[in-house]
């Protein structure tokens, strides 16, 4: 995927196309999670969409939960997703930064030889 580090370092395009596609495995992680946890709301805590949006995009963020949890299973659901969206969370950072670290330590690797 990414060159080795006895190769010239890559192109401004390739490194923009690595960018990109990183950062759409990002967005794609992201709205499927959104999606899990809109679902999870809807259908445990008998939340609207809109409200199951909001609650969804609260934790993702890391901000919690705005409607006070009403049953058990939407309780666990929060519980489970939460520590979910934390992974995600740092997955999704790992993803977005993988190009831009590698491209900084092939220069840094590549300023070495020099």
């Amino acid at each position: 995927m990414y060159e080795h580090h006895k190769q010239p370092l890559a192109s401004q395009k390739v490194f923009a196309q690595r960018l990109t596609r990183n950062g759409m495995i990002g967005l794609v992680l992201l709205v499927f999670s959104l999606g899990a946890g809109m679902l999870g709301y809807h259908f445990l805590e008998n939340l609207s969409w809109i409200d199951s949006l909001l609650n969804a995009s609260m934790i993702l963020g890391g901000m919690g939960p705005v409607t006070p949890l009403q049953t058990n299973a939407g309780k666990i659901f929060a519980s489970v997703y939460a520590i979910y969206s934390g992974v995600v969370l740092l997955a999704s950072v790992g993803v977005l930064a993988a190009p831009i670290f590698h491209r900084f330590l092939h220069r840094f690797h590549l300023a070495d030889e020099k």
